[in-house]
């Protein structure tokens, strides 16, 4: 059995908190690398998920192009444009409108943390 070392009780105090302090500068090094890890892994994630929005979107514009030209076996080709522009307006206005009646539905800070 080890022999007692007779220290003080603030050497012991001083010891606990340098620990305390190694152990939070440690775990706070170790969440950053996780978060770096994990932003690696997120960011061909992110590529991947942009490339395809821009192509989902270039996808869309071209199948309004193939409805006005559609359109153009019926209609003279300036109406045909605004048939479909008109459409594509009145389908914002619903959306915005609805996203815009939800947005104020919102609160400005989460109710139980503003209350802590």
């Amino acid at each position: 059995m080890p022999a007692a070392i007779d220290r003080s009780v603030s050497e012991v105090l001083r010891d606990i908190v340098g620990n305390l302090q190694t152990i939070v500068r440690s775990e706070v090094r170790l969440a950053k690398t996780e978060i770096r890890e994990e932003a690696s892994k997120a960011r061909l994630a992110v590529v991947l998920i942009g490339g395809g929005a821009v192509t989902a979107i270039f996808a869309a514009l071209f199948l309004l192009l193939a409805g006005v030209f559609a359109l153009i076996l019926v209609v003279p080709a300036w109406a045909a444009a605004l048939i479909v522009g008109a459409t594509l307006a009145i389908i914002a206005a619903l959306v915005l409108s609805a996203g815009t009646k939800r947005f104020k539905q919102l609160g400005a800070a989460p109710h139980p943390t503003a209350q802590t």
